[in-house]
């Protein structure tokens, strides 16, 4: 079935209020805009009816502002109907799809899936077809203070920086840290060997940590999925206990449908 294309004002869509994009590059939208006055608007945009007046946004947020600086007064769109909760998820992942969101905006769209929508770092990760690792590790960068994560949305420091600083747990020696690596123009390896200490920083500290981070994140997601306390034990080679807590014979039984699911 082939979905039908129709013009409406641009004066009738507000912005999708999903939307992770948070930055536009202006010059390109100039371009884009300059295309769009020769060419006119090639792909139709994706919008919804709006629960108040006129239509919302879902896909096509860079044509339907370059069309705005191109002076148009109408778009070729699709009309699509969808739920609250259908509407955030895709407009993050169409984003985070095509790859072109700045490390801050996945890590906030990454951490809205699994926040809003109650999704799985491996549920994220397999709708992305990233791996759990890669999701896990985006959404951790939220856990550094705003001026870090500004040098991070400015590429002043990579997501790998950000990441090896969440050992340092003291503020103030983040931001000293971030001001080191900056001038110093340090790579991820030296930043963990001030951080570990050179003596202390072996494979296998890097190891424990990474454990550590795995069994932490995945402690959370179990809780959250089961309502209960979890535990997980593991050594290097990911072999351990994991432990479900129960304080009655209801919630064993709960806890049991669950796990024959």
């Amino acid at each position: 079935m082939v979905e039908q294309i129709t013009q409406l004002k641009l004066s009738t869509i507000v912005k999708n209020p999903y939307q992770p994009r948070l930055v536009f590059d202006e010059d390109k939208l100039k371009e884009l805009a300059n295309s769009i006055q020769e060419n006119g608007v090639l792909q139709p945009i994706i919008v919804r009816k709006s629960k108040l007046v006129g239509y919302e946004l879902l896909a096509g947020e860079r044509r339907f502002q370059a069309s705005k600086l191109a002076g148009l007064e109408t778009i070729p769109a699709i009309i699509r109907s969808y739920s609250d909760e259908e509407m955030m998820t895709l407009s993050i992942l169409e984003n985070l799809q095509r790859e072109n969101l700045n490390p801050l905006e996945e890590s906030k769209s990454l951490a809205q899936l699994a926040d809003k929508l109650g999704m799985t770092h491996d549920q994220i990760a397999k709708a992305l077809g990233k791996s759990r690792s890669y999701v896990s590790n985006l959404i951790r960068l939220l856990g550094l203070p705003d001026t870090i994560l500004k040098h991070v949305e400015n590429r002043e420091i990579s997501p790998a920086h950000a990441r090896t600083l969440l050992a340092e747990k003291n503020p103030k020696k983040q931001l000293e840290l971030v001001d080191k690596i900056i001038k110093e123009q340090l790579n991820v390896r030296a930043l963990e060997a001030i951080i570990y200490g050179e003596e202390k920083f072996t494979d296998k500290s890097v190891s424990k940590l990474n454990i550590n981070l795995f069994t932490d994140e995945t402690e959370k997601e179990l809780m959250k999925k089961l309502g209960n306390r979890v535990k997980i034990q593991a050594n290097k080679k990911y072999q351990g206990n994991l432990s479900i807590h129960f304080d009655n014979l209801d919630e064993l039984e709960h806890l049991i449908k669950l796990l024959k699911k």
